[in-house]
């Protein structure tokens, strides 16, 4: 027996490229009790200043609840109009008292309902977003801590390059996560604003009032106060674009990084939740770092399209508003996913500190020519010294050694280097530079951002 058909906006892939608090905030049901949210909010601010009668704004707040309207309904007559708020505002009219159906509405158009409910959808979502980036910040600084002596190679241009450590490697993850964090906490306490400028931007219809009304409704809202109205001022949607694009980067490099290191033929590191395949049950797929990477690799077309929307013609656009709402809502929905996948992904990973020494040892010691031609540099100078381990490096291939072995039978090294400098010139654990002071400065700055 089939299941019953499931009205679920989120479809057959959904659940992949989202979560159930980021869907149930993004949803039409949400967007619409955020316009009712603005309303509610205007008629009990207007009320303090004396605009409107207290009563009549009690009577908006008590209807202002999204289930007492059809949500389909007025998403389907939002057509005629290019905004759902005039067939929000119809039916909202329809269910008040005489006395206070004048004063609904009063002095503001749709776009200030709309761009606030969107201030207050982001506000919503962003809360979740910076949840799980700060969750996955502390699986990162735990990582850090507790691999900060677990030698591995680090790789440049997908080469073999020089030993770091695992560690290292969750540092720079925890910086990018606490520096997206930050932003976006930037965003959602100072660049989320209330919009209210009328018609035109002037709030002519409120006369000498319209200021006072401003502050009070966001005041009443919880959101920034603009200087002036920005309904042709994209910059703060642009904002909020960049920062959740950035933060999508940072978690598609962690979620990259771990598909690369949990490959067969590397198999440094494996997601907790690796999944199987329909056809080659030996396969252990990094199933959370691919939902991730799915959904990452959809956000900076999403970005560029509200960044592409920026320029609005003088005082209200003419559709390059209306392009923002859709790209808005799935930018917020994806990176929530996301953020909350790497979360996962972090907690459950598991680190193999055995095939990384394996994968280390692979060019038999070659990795560690810089090292060595570093210790004969004072004796023998730069040029020579670098030519010299050069040559020393082509015998080792040739002859199938290791670059140690090498070191240790020439003689004009040897005239140099003692067999212990040649060994603690060899020795990847040797080599690791500023990498635990690194490690160190970045828990210190997630420590201190974990205060504020």
């Amino acid at each position: 027996m089939t299941k019953p058909y499931s009205s679920r906006s989120d479809g057959l892939f959904g659940p992949m490229f989202g979560t159930p608090a980021a869907a149930e905030r993004t949803s039409a049901a949400a967007w619409l009790q955020a316009m009712l949210d603005f309303e509610s909010a205007l008629a009990t601010a207007q009320a303090r200043a004396g605009v409107i009668p207290l009563p009549a704004a009690a009577e908006i707040a008590r209807r202002c609840r999204v289930e007492l309207f059809d949500v389909d309904s007025i998403a389907e007559r939002a057509v005629s109009s290019a905004t759902p708020v005039i067939a929000l505002v119809r039916d909202l009219t329809a269910l008040l008292d005489d006395d206070a159906k004048p004063h609904l509405h009063k002095g503001a158009t749709s776009q200030d309902v709309i761009d606030t409910a969107a201030m207050l959808i982001a506000r919503d979502v962003l809360g979740l977003i910076i949840d799980d980036l700060r969750a996955a910040a502390d699986e990162c600084a735990r990582l850090a801590e507790q691999h900060r002596d677990t030698v591995m190679i680090a790789r440049s241009l997908l080469q073999q390059a020089l030993p770091t450590t695992f560690g290292s490697r969750c540092a720079t993850w925890l910086t990018s996560l606490d520096e997206s964090v930050t932003a976006l906490e930037r965003i959602r306490g100072e660049r989320l604003a209330v919009q209210f400028g009328g018609a035109a931007g002037t709030l002519a219809a409120l006369g000498p009032d319209g200021v006072e009304v401003l502050a009070l409704l966001a005041t009443e809202l919880g959101l920034a106060e603009p200087v002036t109205p920005w309904h042709t001022d994209r910059t703060r949607i642009a904002e909020l674009a960049g920062a959740l694009g950035t933060a999508a980067g940072a978690l598609g490099k962690i979620a990259l990084d771990v598909e690369l290191h949990a490959q067969t033929e590397v198999g440094e590191l494996a997601d907790g939740q690796a999944g199987g395949s329909s056809a080659m049950p030996h396969k252990q797929n990094p199933v959370s770092a691919v939902l991730v990477t799915a959904a990452t690799r959809r956000v900076p077309g999403l970005v560029a399209t509200l960044l592409s929307a920026m320029p609005q013609e003088y005082e209200r656009a003419a559709g390059a508003w209306q392009s923002e709402w859709e790209p808005l809502t799935e930018l917020l929905r994806l990176v929530a996913a996301a953020a909350a996948q790497t979360r996962q992904l972090l907690t459950g990973l598991r680190v193999h500190p055995g095939k990384m020494i394996a994968n280390l040892d692979l060019t038999r010691g070659l990795v560690m020519a810089e090292s060595a031609a570093g210790r004969l540099m004072d004796s023998l100078g730069r040029t020579e010294a670098q030519e010299l381990v050069g040559g020393l490096c082509r015998r080792a291939v040739q002859e199938g050694t290791t670059l140690r072995a090498e070191l240790l039978a020439d003689q004009q090294v040897r005239a140099v280097l003692s067999e212990a400098e040649v060994v603690a010139a060899t020795e990847p654990g040797g080599y690791l530079g500023s990498a635990p002071a690194f490690i160190d400065r970045a828990l210190t700055a997630h420590a201190e951002l974990e205060k504020r």
